[in-house]
């Protein structure tokens, strides 16, 4: 009987020792593998979009929108009053797939118009690089379109010409502009707007980001009473809708 207790005494003071560093280190390396396992197979959660905005407003004199077109895109002119533009917010599908919010100036009698295009743009996740006002480029079109950036009003002529633009009276949209130039002769000399856009002027060449006809972006436009430049006879504006006076 006492050899058995002597027994588990010993048992109990083997037991009581305290695990060596090395061996606290597998055992705590184990626990480690085990977590980080678990961790692997833990899924993210998806990024939440953010909710998308379709808005327009009126742009008056002296707040944050009029400062930065006066003088700029916007002149004092007799053909289009302040109070006929909207100054719209619109969420796009950027070229990195994700949610961004443009922003564009049209006129009030087609911003309705403009704002359901966008939306249904905006569902089928079309992709759009830019959207900003042509004034965060000094209201030049050719470095609006050299970014790629799609835009609307600008008080201006046509290139090389004398004629009001319908972008003056915020009645025309250029979508994506460098991979959709404006293509033209003049005294015999083809002309690419931008220049940087020259490699897109080829339209039977398949690139991303084309526009050509019956495509997704044309039909939404000519859907909504919407002319593409693309048709047009002798300068070939393949970025450009514009829509007349209602």
């Amino acid at each position: 009987m006492k050899k058995i207790i002597k027994l588990c005494l010993v048992v109990l003071l083997i037991a009581a020792v305290p695990v060596s560093g090395c061996a606290r280190q597998s055992a705590k390396g184990e626990t480690n593998k085990d977590n980080k396992w678990k961790e692997d197979k833990v899924v993210p959660p998806k990024k939440k979009r953010p909710e998308p905005v379709f808005s327009m407003r009126e742009i008056c004199e002296g707040d944050e929108v009029y400062q930065r077109i006066i003088g700029r895109s916007y002149k004092e002119n007799d053909e289009i009053a302040l109070e006929n533009l909207r100054y719209l917010t619109i969420s796009y599908y950027g070229f990195d797939e994700e949610t961004h919010q443009g922003e564009m100036i049209v006129n009030k009698d087609v911003a309705q118009k403009v704002l359901a295009i966008f939306e249904k743009l905006y569902a089928a996740r079309y992709p759009i690089e830019r959207m900003e006002l042509v004034d965060e480029f000094d209201a030049d079109d050719t470095k609006s379109m050299e970014a790629n950036n799609t835009s609307a009003f600008n008080y201006r002529k046509i290139a090389n010409s004398n004629q009001l633009s319908n972008h003056s009276y915020g009645r025309a949209i250029d979508i994506n502009p460098l991979y959709n130039p404006y293509v033209y002769q003049y005294n015999g000399k083809l002309y690419v707007e931008p220049e940087a856009g020259r490699t897109y002027a080829d339209r039977s060449k398949e690139f991303p980001h084309k526009i050509q006809k019956n495509d997704f972006c044309y039909r939404i436009f000519t859907e909504y009473g919407f002319t593409w430049g693309g048709d047009f006879q002798k300068r070939k504006d393949y970025q450009h809708f514009e829509i007349g006076n209602p």
